[in-house]
């Protein structure tokens, strides 16, 4: 049976190595039979968290905010898997993914905890200049322990300046195996 699976592009370039990332793995993932929902994130309004605590997992828009996460956030809900996919800032995740990735906490929050747990399962595609991806990794694995979601991995292709610099690299192979992969 297919999974459902969401990916949180935070890269601002639709058509840059991260882009290329997500659609090898999309690619791999949909041959699989399963249906995959991508969120470009750099092209909705989402509003840094507040952290107020005001959320409430059990309303449809769990935040107390009402921008583009109220589109992401069914789509989490029902979910067996959640891609993070971004360029490497700083060693980290762009401003974008962590913004998203921040605002889900709302999923924990009230009425019973609709985030951490409940089976789902993720990976990690990111596109880089360099190959200093060990603060990023660090943070990802972190990350998945805290939500108890099951960890299939990372797919970090570094040595990627300019946009379509990823192309004929192994990575993109290794993104299509991981979404072929997923079960």
């Amino acid at each position: 049976m297919g999974k459902n699976i969401v990916v949180l592009n935070g890269s601002p370039r639709r058509c840059g190595n991260t882009a290329a990332l997500v659609r090898e793995f999309t690619r791999g993932a949909e041959e699989a039979g399963h249906t995959v929902t991508e969120f470009f994130l750099d092209g909705m309004e989402i509003h840094g968290c507040k952290g107020c605590f005001g959320g409430r997992s059990s309303r449809e828009c769990p935040c107390v905010q009402q921008d583009d996460m109220g589109k992401i956030y069914p789509a989490v809900k029902d979910s067996d898997a959640v891609v993070l996919a971004s360029p490497l800032y700083y060693w980290n995740l762009s401003g974008q993914l962590r913004t998203a990735v921040d605002r889900l906490f709302a999923l924990e929050e009230g009425d019973g905890n609709l985030l951490r747990g409940c089976g789902r399962a993720s990976c990690l595609l990111m596109a880089a200049e360099g190959n200093g991806f060990e603060d990023v990794r660090a943070y990802y694995d972190h990350l998945m322990e805290h939500l108890r979601w099951k960890n299939l991995g990372h797919v970090l292709a570094g040595g990627n300046m300019d946009t379509g610099d990823i192309a004929g690299k192994p990575e993109l192979q290794a993104a299509y195996d991981l979404g072929r992969s997923i079960s």
